[in-house]
């Protein structure tokens, strides 16, 4: 079971809407859309070898959500959860788009694998015709006790998708904190290394 959880994660995905010619669609509709979707999917199918590993150990894998990098750090569980909000909050405001509902999950594995699949659906629902609004107009946010306004592409670029990418990291180093086996590829689902069976250790 671990195995095969393994060979599906570090397998090369295919970019989402990956038919769509780059040339006709909208840059920010490329830059956050699809590679929301495709990193949403890879911590999907971390989750999964997780609790492929778990199982093959003879582990309850429910209290690794409560796992930190540091003791002031958000648990394994939030740092998902909070990753796939953010690329709610990313797009649908770049879509010109109120935030949809980020939903009630339960604060389990399978809990989460719901969430992300909400969150794939919602993302699919934006088409790349949304991302064609005024590149001067102003996105709002939240960053912690801060307020951010900022212009689409630098909202995207140098606030959303780094925020996305800083909770998914931590999600995977919690994972690996713990044992489970996950390279680059399978964060990526790009990188293969000979004689890795899932990616260099990185």
């Amino acid at each position: 079971m671990l195995a095969s959880a393994m060979a599906s994660s570090w397998r090369c995905v295919p970019w989402p809407n990956s038919d769509l010619a780059i040339g006709m669609v909208p840059p920010l509709y490329t830059a956050s859309v699809q590679v929301f979707l495709r990193y949403v999917a890879n911590l999907g199918r971390m989750l999964n070898v997780a609790q492929a590993y778990a199982t093959a150990a003879g582990q309850d894998p429910a209290p690794w959500l409560q796992q930190r990098m540091a003791p002031d750090m958000l648990p394994l569980g939030k740092q998902v959860e909070i990753a796939a909000n953010f690329s709610l909050r990313a797009a649908f405001p770049l879509a010109g788009k109120a935030v949809v509902p980020y939903g009630d999950f339960a604060p389990s594995f399978a809990g989460l694998q719901q969430r992300l699949a909400y969150v794939a659906d919602q993302l699919n629902r934006l088409a790349p015709a949304d991302f064609e609004g005024d590149s001067a107009r102003l996105i709002e946010d939240r960053a912690g006790d801060a307020t951010v306004r900022l212009a689409p592409a630098e909202f995207l670029h140098q606030y959303a998708m780094p925020n996305f990418l800083f909770h998914t990291s931590m999600a995977y180093a919690i994972l690996r904190s713990v044992g489970v086996p996950l390279g680059k590829g399978d964060f990526d689902g790009l990188h293969r290394y000979a004689g890795a069976s899932n990616g260099e250790k990185t």
